[in-house]
């Protein structure tokens, strides 16, 4: 005897389709359309949530140079004096040092210069 599958198509199709909901036109309706998009949107999401660190870095690294360039010293000899006066801090907390605490910048600063 021979099984359609009536059920389970039922649920992987509805589970398909709300995830497809907002698409335009047949992509939110039609459900071959819907999982081509949904299988490409989830490519995209998993490759961006990799690139979002990229670009976080990348502008934590322009934040900490603006903020050294006001102080008299460069990006890379910033990030190097600091290496060499065994001051650990990550790129992160001194993108949010540079931003909310320019006095506090100046000292890191300062060290950095002299090492």
């Amino acid at each position: 005897m021979r099984v359609k599958g009536g059920f389970t198509n039922r649920r992987r199709h509805k589970k398909v389709l709300k995830r497809a909901k907002g698409y335009y036109s047949a992509n939110s309706r039609c459900y071959t359309h819907a999982v081509e998009k949904n299988d490409r949107a989830l490519a995209y999401a998993y490759r961006h949530r990799r690139m979002k660190k990229r670009e976080f870095r990348a502008l934590w690294n322009q934040r900490i140079n603006a903020a050294a360039r006001l102080n008299g010293t460069s990006y890379s000899r910033l990030i190097g004096g600091l290496a060499k006066a065994g001051i650990l801090i990550n790129r992160k907390m001194l993108s949010e040092v540079a931003i909310h605490d320019a006095a506090g910048f100046s000292t890191l600063c300062k060290h950095a210069i002299r090492a």
